[in-house]
């Protein structure tokens, strides 16, 4: 038989599931230890302990004098960040637009990518969308969320919002991957990207997790003629 669950571990459950469900999003301000301990009915040290926990974890980050806050994403890569599709192309002064191309809940397989590290049997949102600037096929999008671990993702219209731009703004995570290729569009993603069969494409896999759960993967493949890499950095 399992043992009962404590107050500080209830505290931390509570905590932990508002920030995955989006409802507390990055930056987001956790109650100070002295209203939790009000809310909760306990002492300031039960609160403390389950805000410590939640600090190891990556989930906030704890400001001397100001406070808790929900964590902001940290990039482990210094050369490469994740972007913002729609915030990039229009910063370069270009409008932007979306299509959402199919949408479907389902069970992740045996046949999913190896580097999307998924567990055959957990329920994914598996979603193909395509991005545009100024009108002009820019991007072909095919991501996978896990729906064990983003649970709000099942609610949300990816038809009004793409889901990168979602997941930024919703769901911390703790390390992201990346895998970048070279590759020439087959028939199917040719025509998506408005391309001849064979044309030049950067494809660019990434993974983003927490602890030891994965929250997404997605191949995004680009026009070769419309998106490069780069980046300023030294030793």
């Amino acid at each position: 038989m399992s043992r009962p669950e404590t107050l500080g571990e209830r505290i931390r459950g509570e905590i932990e599931a508002r920030i995955l469900s989006g409802e507390w999003p990055p930056g987001h301000r956790i109650p100070y230890e002295s209203e939790l301990s009000a809310l909760y009915g306990c002492s300031r040290m039960t609160v403390n302990k389950a805000l410590a926990g939640l600090a190891e974890a990556g989930l906030i980050e704890r400001r001397r004098r100001a406070g808790s806050f929900v964590a902001q994403p940290v990039l482990q890569s210094a050369v490469l960040r994740i972007p913002d599709i729609p915030a990039e192309i229009e910063g370069r002064g270009e409008a932007y637009a979306f299509e959402l191309i199919d949408r479907r809940t389902r069970e992740a397989g045996a046949h999913e990518p190896p580097a999307a590290g998924l567990t055959p049997g957990q329920p994914l949102l598996d979603l193909t969308c395509r991005h545009l600037a100024d009108g002009r096929p820019f991007a072909f999008e095919e991501r996978l969320i896990s729906l064990a671990a983003v649970p709000a993702a099942a609610e949300t219209d990816f038809a009004a919002v793409p889901p990168g731009t979602w997941l930024l703004r919703h769901v911390p995570w703790t390390q992201a991957e990346h895998r970048i290729t070279a590759i020439n569009a087959a028939p199917r993603l040719a025509r998506a990207l408005g391309l001849p069969p064979g044309g030049a494409c950067l494809s660019v896999e990434r993974r983003t997790w927490r602890g030891v759960e994965t929250l997404t993967y997605v191949r995004q493949t680009f026009r070769g003629d419309a998106y490069s890499l780069g980046a300023q950095f030294a030793p």
